[in-house]
């Protein structure tokens, strides 16, 4: 059973298919990779890494690195960032890495309320040996064998780089944020031969929303803790896939906890959800934010991979404007503490 889904998860992810990007679950954990409009959105001074392990119970799992830095200047009313990714798939040694800078503009609206625009321009490398791909003129099915030979039969990738552009827009205030996001605007051609229309990395568009709460001080939450309960979407479509990922986090003093959910919307009649997420976190007072969560897959693919696991480190410090200094009050909570 491993084998079989296995071959169907490399057949889905072949270079000779429209390519999806790969996801985090704590998607507000790497800001810089979600919507450009996100960078230096903290009015401070962020860096961060983030860690994925997927489909470990696979003979040859997944995984994904993401590192990121930004700052924002108040001077400037402008944030520049840098975003350094890199993906692996064991079974066909496919690697993707990326280099990314981004910078956004800060329009205030208010005193605690603006729009921000990002832009963003990468520099990505690919490589992969396709050698231990198995194609669909290849599967016998009655005979329950593999024919050696194949039609379809891909070159192996070759190094091959790209450049990659993306642009995004966020309005956000203390309790409520929606932006809008583009990567791979410019159609960039991921493949150094032609296999016609799929040879270009298709356009992803998102959508992300949220909403924040801060919990009411009776009783049992009469002290002086933090504590907060925040509602985040982000649907993304890319080609043929589309996506919607749902997060709830609660915060008590230095602990976060929260629920998500992530569904797979397809144009056929497989079932439209893939996975619960779990997300454990937290948050200290000297800015560092410890977060971790595993994906329960409950499609029916899922049973054999044994989910996912994902890893966030993040630090975050005041800087910038030496007179604002220490102003945590400008500071949107939305992006204060999320991952």
């Amino acid at each position: 059973m491993k084998k079989v889904l296995l071959l169907f998860l490399s057949i889905l992810l072949a270079p000779g298919l429209k390519s999806q990007d790969f996801h985090f679950s704590q998607f507000y954990s790497g800001p810089l990779n979600l919507n450009p409009a996100l960078t230096g959105s903290s009015e401070l001074t962020r860096m961060g890494i983030n860690y994925r392990k997927q489909w470990p119970g696979l003979d040859y799992d997944f995984n994904g690195y993401s590192a990121f830095i930004d700052h924002y200047s108040f001077d400037l009313q402008s944030g520049i960032g840098l975003v350094a990714n890199s993906y692996n798939e064991e079974n066909m040694s496919l690697n993707t890495t990326e280099l990314g800078l981004l910078y956004s503009y800060s329009l205030k609206l208010s005193n605690y309320s603006s729009l921000r625009m990002g832009t963003q321009i990468t520099y990505a490398r690919r490589s992969g040996n396709l050698e231990n791909l198995i194609y669909g003129d290849q599967i016998d099915v009655f005979n329950r064998a593999i024919n050696p030979n194949s039609i379809d039969m891909l070159e192996n990738l070759d190094p091959f780089g790209y450049l990659d552009l993306g642009f995004g827009a966020m309005y956000a205030n203390p309790n409520f944020w929606i932006g809008i996001s583009g990567h791979h605007l410019n159609n960039p051609k991921m493949l150094n031969s032609t296999y016609s229309e799929f040879e270009f990395l298709p356009i992803k568009y998102g959508i992300q929303a949220g909403w924040e709460k801060e919990l009411g001080s009776a009783g049992y939450w009469s002290n002086d803790r933090e504590r907060y309960f925040s509602v985040m979407g982000n649907f993304k479509k890319q080609g043929v896939f589309s996506q919607l990922d749902l997060s709830t986090q609660t915060k008590y003093d230095s602990f976060i906890f929260g629920l998500g959910f992530r569904g797979l919307m397809t144009r056929n009649e497989l079932k439209n959800y893939e996975s619960i997420i779990g997300l454990f976190g937290v948050s200290l007072q000297n800015g560092v934010i410890l977060g971790y969560s595993y994906d329960w897959m409950i499609s029916q693919v899922g049973a054999n991979t044994k989910g996912s696991h994902e890893f966030s480190l993040r630090y975050q410090f005041l800087a910038g404007n030496q007179k604002r200094r220490g102003q945590r009050d400008r500071v949107l909570k939305c992006f204060d503490y999320k991952f």
